[in-house]
Order: structure tokens, then C-alpha cells, then sequence
């Protein structure tokens, strides 16, 4: 056993095997499960396929009438339900998660739209090609396996039971040649010795071509019976949008929260003051002075947050002058020295300038709040199609995206453009994060 306390928390791992994969693969439970996916596959791909062609071809026989239709539509759906069953077989005895393929698309409910939502979705077809495609394959890797499986066994175990060729068939042993005039079997001890060492190899081998031959099955169910990858796509693409408008509304409310609790709210006791400063004019000039006085310095006040408010949308000098100048300017406002360094051959797209520009400003606040560093360094560069943000500072680390901080917020933004966030920080420091953004001129 190993005890791993590198995490700070014991930690068992596997036990060590005393023999090597290769001598112990016939015994595993793995390699049973293989070949029993394997046994398998030649009965569910036979009733399989025959559904699917006896099914299919009535329907496009009857397609001259309305009945086709329905018929068709009863094949599609009988050949996804057997795909449920064999994702479910692939994941008991292969270990395979495959999610669902996409459900049906339904317009308006009702008989007619259902089947013809079956009809036109890819994922049924693919259920189709797959029981064409399985049934073969099923019938070649079942002989190959028993064969292998039967004929290993059964030469490894030859001397335990040679005897009985002599016992009950008068002959000596396994016939390996014979015509008219000569034979030649297997019954001394050097031949039985060879027969059986050939049977260890073959049992040997037999659990890692089986292991081959179930690859295959599993690359068939992934890729027929599983989410096409444009499907994925869209599902992703979906989860973006949704986080991109979760983002852009908090935003919003981030904005309206600092507009009502800040600047308006000095706006309002300016309105005030300047009334009762009027009200004082003719009556305590010199009171009315100082209260204008007071106003003033509320205007000057509320004029710099809505500068900093502005800044936080999309600051100026970022349109003006690039991530260069925006950066040396967010860098100025840390707490502690930070050393920028852009080297860019020409701007990006304003959308992921923006990005760019927010999540330093985002990781430099960090380090400013949480690091405790005495410096920080921002790196920005193009690596062929992609824009890599680097951040590092010599803080005290620990900083951990996982946790539901500010930084799974980031990683959460970045991804939605198909961006990605890794955090690098051990305890003790340094504390290196890298974005990656896609470049779009």
C-alpha cells in the first residue's frame, strides 16, 4: 500500500499486482466482462438487424400508401430503443458513458407530428446504420473470440486430457496431418509440452484481441448510437448563451445598484443642498457660501464615480488606444507594482478586447484584495489562433477556481466565448493565471 500525504489527507492507492497485466489479463474481471459484451453482441445484433430490416423494407414497400409512414416511424423507434439497451450494456460490461442522442423535436403534440419528427431526426437514422453495421461485426468478433478463447484453453489444459484419444478413438492424440499413407499426432511428451505452451499464448492473447475487438464496439456505440457532435455543439453553444445572458444581467444590475446607491443617491442630497442653499442666500450669505461650497465638492465627488462606473462598462482609453494603454492604466490602479507587457501584432476583435481587458482587471482586483503579493506581471500575446492572458504574482496562493469565487465566474465568461481559465497556485505561492481566448480580428 501507498499512503499519499500530498494533499494533506491519507490517501490509499491501488494495490500493487505481483504479476504483470500480461499474465494476469485471462483472470481479471475486465477481460470477462469484454468477452461476455462479446457473447452477447451475437444475439442482440441478430434480433437487432433482423427488426431493422424486416421493419424497414415494409415500410418503404408500403410507402406507395399511408401506411409506410407509420411503419417506418414504428422502426425508427423499436431501433432507439434497442439503442437504449446497448448504451446500457456498453456502460455494465465496457465502462462506457454515452449520453442520449437528442430527443425528438415536437412542433405541436399529436400522432402525425411525432412521426414525423421521427422520421426527419438524424439520431434515428444513425440507430438504423448501426444494426446494418453491428450484425457483421457482431458475427466476426464472436468467431474470432471463441475461437481464440476455445482453442487456447483447450491446447494450455491438452495434457490433462490427451489420454482420451488413446482411451476412447484408438488413436494417440490430436491428429495435426493425415492421408492415406501417413499421420502424425500429438502424443509424446515434447509434442504435448509445445501444444500447450502454443495454448498459453493463445490464452495470453485472447483477453487483449477481445479487448481490440470491443474497442471497436465501443467507438460504433459512441459515435451511432450516442449525440452527434453537431448536436453537442448546439447543446453547448445553448449553455453559453445562457451564461452570457446570466453574465450580462448581473451586469446590468451591478450597474443600476452603483447608479442608485452612488451617484444618484449624491445627486439627490445635492438637489437638496443647493435648495436649502438658495433658501440661506439672502438671509446668511456666508452660510449659503459654505453649503455651495459643500455641493460643489458632491458634484466633483459624484462625477468621479460616474468615471469609475463608465470605466467598469467599457473604458474609454481601451476603444481609444488598445489593451496596452487600458491595462498600464488598470495596472497604475493596483496595489502593488505590476509590470505589464503586451505584445500583440494587431487588436483584436472589440468583444474579446473587452473580455481581455475585464478579466485582468478582474485578477489584478484579486491580487490588490487577497494575494498579499509585493508584485504581479501581465503578460499578453498571440499564440496563433488564440489570445493568452497571463497573471502572475508572488502572493501566498491557494487560489482556487472550484470554490465558487470570483475566479469560476471568469472561468464561467470565458467559456462562453470558447475561452478557457487555468489556475495555477499552489500554497505558498506564486500564483500564475493563465486565459485563453479565441483571436478574432
Amino acid at each position: 500500500m501507498v499512503t499519499d500525504y500530498g494533499q494533506g489527507y491519507a490517501t490509499r492507492s491501488e494495490p500493487r499486482h505481483r504479476l504483470p497485466a500480461g499474465l494476469r489479463a485471462p483472470f481479471e474481471a475486465r477481460s470477462r466482462r469484454e468477452f461476455g459484451y462479446v457473447l452477447l453482441s451475437l444475439p442482440v445484433a441478430t434480433v437487432l438487424f433482423a427488426w431493422t430490416m424486416t421493419t424497414v423494407a415494409l415500410g418503404a414497400g408500403l410507402l406507395v400508401t399511408f401506411l409506410g409512414i407509420p411503419v417506418l416511424a414504428a422502426a425508427l423507434a423499436g431501433c432507439r430503443g434497442f439503442g437504449v439497451l446497448e448504451r446500457a450494456r456498453a456502460r455494465g460490461l465496457l465502462g462506457l458513458e454515452v449520453a442520449d442522442p437528442e430527443p425528438l423535436r415536437l412542433r405541436k403534440p399529436g400522432a402525425a407530428a411525432w412521426m414525423g419528427a421521427m422520421l426527419k431526426s438524424g439520431a434515428s437514422w444513425r440507430h438504423v446504420l448501426y444494426a446494418l453495421v453491428q450484425f457483421p461485426w457482431a458475427v466476426f468478433s464472436f468467431s474470432v473470440a471463441v475461437t481464440f478463447w476455445s482453442c487456447g484453453w483447450g491446447l494450455l489444459t491438452y495434457p490433462l486430457w490427451f489420454w482420451v484419444f488413446p482411451a476412447y478413438t484408438g488413436e494417440g492424440g490430436i491428429q495435426l496431418y493425415g492421408d492415406a499413407h501417413h499421420s502424425v499426432y500429438l502424443d509424446n511428451p515434447f509434442e504435448i509440452t509445445v501444444t500447450a505452451l502454443i495454448g498459453l499464448v493463445l490464452t495470453l492473447a485472447t483477453p487483449w484481441l477481445v479487448r481490440a475487438l470491443t474497442t471497436v464496439d465501443g467507438l460504433l456505440v459512441r459515435g451511432l448510437l450516442g449525440p452527434s457532435p453537431l448536436s453537442a455543439r448546439v447543446v453547448e453553444l445553448e449553455s453559453d448563451r445562457g451564461v452570457v445572458v446570466d453574465t450580462a444581467a448581473a451586469d446590468l444590475r451591478r450597474i443600476e445598484r452603483d447608479l442608485h446607491d452612488g451617484a444618484q443617491a449624491r445627486l439627490v442630497n445635492l438637489a437638496m443642498d443647493l435648495g436649502l442653499a438658495k433658501e440661506k442666500l439672502r438671509e446668511d450669505p456666508r452660510t449659503a457660501a459654505r453649503m455651495v461650497e459643500e455641493a460643489h465638492g458632491e458634484v466633483k465627488t459624484a462625477l468621479q464615480e460616474l468615471r469609475d462606473l463608465a470605466r467598469g462598462i467599457h473604458p474609454a482609453v481601451l476603444t481609444d488606444r488598445g489593451l496596452d494603454a487600458a491595462l498600464s492604466a488598470v495596472a497604475s490602479r493596483c496595489t502593488v507594482p505590476v509590470t505589464v507587457t503586451v505584445d500583440l501584432p494587431a487588436r483584436p476583435a472589440p468583444a474579446i478586447e473587452g473580455i481581455a481587458y475585464f478579466t485582468v482587471s478582474e485578477l489584478l482586483q484579486n491580487i490588490s484584495k487577497h494575494s498579499g503579493a509585493r508584485s504581479a506581471s501581465v503578460d499578453v500575446r498571440r499564440s496563433e489562433n488564440r489570445l493568452m492572458l497571463q497573471v502572475t504574482d508572488d502572493g501566498r496562493g491557494g487560489a482556487d477556481a472550484s470554490r465558487g469565487s470570483g475566479l469560476a465566474g471568469l472561468a464561467a465568461r470565458l467559456d462562453a466565448v470558447d475561452g478557457l481559465l487555468t489556475v495555477d497556485s499552489p500554497a505558498g505561492g506564486p500564483t500564475r493565471v493563465i486565459a485563453e481566448l479565441p483571436w478574432r480580428g
